[in-house]
């Protein structure tokens, strides 16, 4: 792959990895359109994955610095009887939302054959999952009410909204952000506070997808396809960029308005890939 290949795929993971637009949609049409398929072209998305990770770390740093100084207190806390910071709150909240879905991921990737991954990245499949679940976010934008926050969140709260990652880990096309966005909305917590703890709980998926890539590039020795450790490395820089300019205009526009010009996006994104789906491999 050449440079401007592997750039143009960088930024179209970094750009929607954090808007609820479907990812995978994007780089599916991506890949089609340079020849990408098979490892070559999971491993170089899984290193996009890998920058858009340290951008979320860079533009939240100050909640992750609390909830790691949270976390502490949080193990202490059943010897010190004092009730939960803001932060030891906080980092409860991403521990209850995270393990089950990094469970199911895990054990897709490694229980599930080569042909049923293929066929859920389906073009129909990655269509269909983009329209119908822009359609549910529409419904719990308008449906949710926007005054919870993230300290009015419970247990029970966190580990439904970190229990609709396990679909998007299964279905391509669903936006991992995107249903967890949804989730929130529908349980009444407001559309920033509904982003905002939505990229806080997918850290550890991208941590752990990205880790998988440069391990498995790192090893390859050129063998994966043409995808090499450069490639990849390339690929994570050029995310983190864009990845850090889209997250920035995502809390811009929710400042201002609802989740509907994304819901608008995903069908004409869906409408596109049913067009081209009998023109896809995948």
């Amino acid at each position: 792959m050449s440079y401007l290949q592997l750039a143009l795929i960088a930024l179209v993971q970094g750009i929607t990895e954090w808007l609820p637009i479907s990812s995978s949609a994007h780089v599916l049409l991506a890949a089609d359109y340079f020849g990408l398929e098979g490892p070559e072209e999971l491993l170089i998305n899984a290193m996009a994955h890998l920058g858009t990770l340290f951008a979320i770390l860079i533009y939240f740093w100050r909640d992750f610095v609390k909830a790691s100084i949270g976390g502490v207190e949080l193990f202490a806390s059943p010897m010190s009887k004092k009730p939960l910071s803001d932060g030891a709150h906080l980092a409860l909240m991403i521990i209850v939302a995270t393990p089950l879905a990094l469970g199911i991921a895990a054990g897709w990737e490694i229980l599930a054959s080569d042909a049923m991954k293929d066929s859920m990245r389906n073009a129909y499949v990655v269509a269909g999952s983009t329209i119908f679940f822009g359609a549910l976010l529409w419904w719990a934008d308008a449906k949710g009410k926007t005054h919870r926050t993230e300290k009015d969140m419970s247990i029970k709260d966190a580990f439904l909204i970190g229990l609709t990652q396990c679909v998007a880990a299964l279905i391509p096309g669903t936006s991992r952000s995107g249903i967890t966005m949804t989730a929130s909305r529908a349980l009444g917590f407001s559309r920033e506070e509904a982003a905002r703890f939505s990229m806080l709980i997918g850290a550890p998926m991208l941590a752990a997808v990205g880790l998988y890539a440069f391990l498995e590039l790192s090893q390859a020795g050129g063998n994966t396809g043409d995808a090499t450790l450069m490639d990849g490395l390339y690929v994570a820089a050029l995310s983190f960029v864009s990845g850090i300019v889209s997250i920035a205009a995502l809390m811009a526009i929710l400042k201002r308005m609802s989740f509907l010009p994304f819901v608008i996006y995903r069908f004409a994104l869906g409408g596109l890939l049913l067009f081209m789906a009998p023109h896809i491999v995948g």
